[in-house]
């Protein structure tokens, strides 16, 4: 038999080899299904072995049988729907979150599904088990004229201050992940590997770029993104010149010539905001969630803003729907008169 940590192991290269999951996710979903074994191995643990007794003496037999059930693997058949359930709701006594819960879940479907087709179990245990409903937090998003005045803020024409003018208007502009912004090049490579994941086309004012689940999507490059890069990758080509050893693919370089780290964008977009005077505390995240709700205030179009943003169910995106409709409701609030009456008591 497959040991369990082998098993565990099968499942996890096959979601890294087929689905493309990253290894943070991999390192997530490993934790979950660990815990799942041990869950599994502690109930397997709790029963008899078949042929021991109460009536057996205090010698070794029995403490060595229940020693060897505790070692082994799960007995994954043998999970039932109702020990799924119980599990859950352990995780919740113990203060696992509702989103902590819906993964570890979600890790459990896919492995359960995993072992059905490999003939292991029959059923899926984990199918009909739903994780306790999170409270639903809309994004943060900054009002327009916040974005705008943070955008436009005076910037500096040093090496330092022109990439970091460029990462902010590429991030309001085309709506990427942090991970996505850092991962761009400044064309597409084959040679060296690994090839490029994500790239720039300043002729065709896009770019390209590999999101969640290895999707990849190309979307445009706004004017004044636009403008930003050409100016930064003047500044670039200039600093290469006199620092040889840089990277030649990475759009956006540390002041050690590597590409730069996701922890430094944070750092420098949360510095330029304070020094723009930006009244919230501002994260890569924020700008996505900007361009999002920008987006759809100014056009409508839900299924636009999907296929921009990457996501594989537009259900992801029709929070933004919600996250207007508070805008809505503040200005009827602000300026219909009987709002106003009922906002001063009247």
């Amino acid at each position: 038999m497959v040991a369990n940590d082998d098993c565990v192991e099968r499942y996890l290269g096959r979601l890294r080899s087929e689905r493309g999951c990253s290894e943070r996710t991999i390192a997530s979903y490993r934790l979950d299904l660990r815990e799942l074994a041990r869950l599994a191995g502690a109930d397997a643990a709790s029963i008899p072995a078949a042929g021991s007794g109460s009536g057996s003496g205090s010698g070794s037999g029995g403490g060595t049988g229940t020693a060897a059930q505790a070692m082994a693997e799960p007995d994954w058949a043998r999970v039932t729907e109702h020990e799924v359930r119980r599990w859950v709701a352990a995780g919740a006594r113990a203060g696992l979150s509702a989103r902590s819960l819906a993964r570890r879940l979600s890790a459990w479907r896919g492995f359960f599904d995993w072992l059905a087709e490999a003939r292991r179990v029959s059923i899926n245990p984990a199918r009909a088990v739903r994780a306790p409903r999170a409270p639903r937090r809309l994004p943060k998003a900054l009002a327009p004229d916040v974005a705008v005045r943070f955008a436009e803020g005076p910037a500096g024409e040093d090496f330092e201050a022109l990439r970091d003018q460029a990462m902010l208007e590429l991030l309001y502009s085309s709506g990427l992940r942090l991970s996505e912004l850092t991962s761009l090049d400044m064309r597409h490579f084959d040679a060296p590997a690994p090839a490029s994941t994500g790239w720039i086309d300043l002729a065709e004012a896009q770019l390209t770029v590999r999101g969640k689940g290895g999707r990849t999507r190309t979307v445009p490059i706004g004017r004044a993104a636009l403008a930003a890069l050409q100016r930064w990758l003047a500044a670039r080509a200039a600093w290469s010149v006199v620092h040889p050893g840089a990277d030649e693919r990475a759009l956006f370089l540390s002041g050690q010539g590597r590409r730069l780290a996701n922890r430094t964008v944070q750092v420098r977009l949360k510095r330029l905001a304070i020094a723009r005077g930006v009244p919230v505390d501002v994260h890569p995240h924020v700008l996505r969630h900007s361009f999002a709700s920008h987006l759809l205030q100014s056009s409508g179009d839900l299924r636009a803003v999907q296929e921009l943003l990457g996501h594989a169910s537009i259900a992801t995106t029709q929070v933004y729907t919600a996250l207007d409709f508070q805008r809505l409701a503040a200005v009827y609030d602000a300026a219909h008169p009987r709002a106003r009456r009922r906002a001063t008591g009247g």
